[in-house]
């Protein structure tokens, strides 16, 4: 649905005291599938700009930290035109919300997610990714940074299931996003090949990446210190937890390292 209720304040307030009581935090909520900032059809753009505008406004009233945005697709346009776009409607969704709302920026942070690259879809490449943050810091200050998903990482053509290919990965991260810029790290498997442009998510280590190159990410320097959520089928009653249970066997270790 383009329209999403207003969050009651009793339900925010428990949110808030669970988060409380558990420690739980950061909180990091995904926009809604129907929103494409980079549309080139006004009809479409001018829903995603309300519609987004309606995720910050839920963002900052639950008290989220990050909120998670695809870049969306630029069909029937260019790749430029798809990136102007999606500025463009960063920049009015922000200004409306300010303006309606008293917002403070600086209370959310949008987090742009890399994409498998199907179709017309933008944000495979971490070239786009960075020239959509640079340009929308010149038009606004709502804070941006990047959420890296792993099966849409493996679906581009970037080799994380090997060693050299992670390490590769996350150097070229570092030189075009920053890897202080990249809050929160999707972890799933893919069960499309690699290069295959397919976005299919698979349980961890039931898929084309495996366990192994898990527990290498899990362990990365550049890494071990980040946010990481699984998105992975649900096909059985507790197939989340067992998922969380496969992750957390992954991770290394307190104590110790890896190069």
């Amino acid at each position: 649905m383009w329209r999403a209720g207003t969050p009651d304040p009793v339900q925010i307030q428990r949110l808030q005291s669970i988060r409380e009581r558990h420690a739980i935090g950061p909180l990091v909520i995904h926009v809604n599938y129907l929103i494409n900032l980079a549309s080139g059809d006004p009809e479409i753009h001018a829903k995603s700009v309300a519609a987004f505008r309606g995720e910050l406004e839920r963002a900052v009233a639950i008290g989220a930290e990050y909120l998670v945005l695809h870049p969306g697709s630029y069909r029937g346009t260019s790749i430029d035109q798809g990136i102007l776009a999606f500025v463009d409607g960063l920049y009015k969704a922000a200004g409306l919300y300010k303006a309606a709302a008293g917002f403070t920026s600086r209370s959310v942070t949008v987090l742009l997610e890399n994409t498998a690259g199907a179709g017309s879809h933008l944000g495979s490449r971490f070239e786009e990714l960075r020239d959509i943050r640079d340009l929308a810091a010149e038009v606004t200050d709502l804070p941006i940074g990047y959420c890296l998903d792993t099966c849409h990482l493996f679906a581009a053509g970037f080799e994380i299931s090997t060693q050299s290919g992670l390490r590769q990965t996350l150097r070229r991260a570092e030189e075009l996003l920053g890897m202080a810029n990249v809050h929160v790290i999707h972890a799933n498997d893919s069960k499309a090949p690699f290069g295959s442009h397919v976005d299919r998510h698979a349980k961890i280590g039931q898929g084309q990446i495996g366990s192994e190159p898990f527990r290498r990410i899990l362990a990365h320097p550049k890494l071990r210190g980040k946010v990481f959520i699984s998105e992975t089928p649900v096909e059985e009653d507790g197939d989340d937890r067992r998922n969380l249970d496969t992750l957390k066997a992954l991770a290394p270790k307190r104590g110790t390292r890896q190069a």
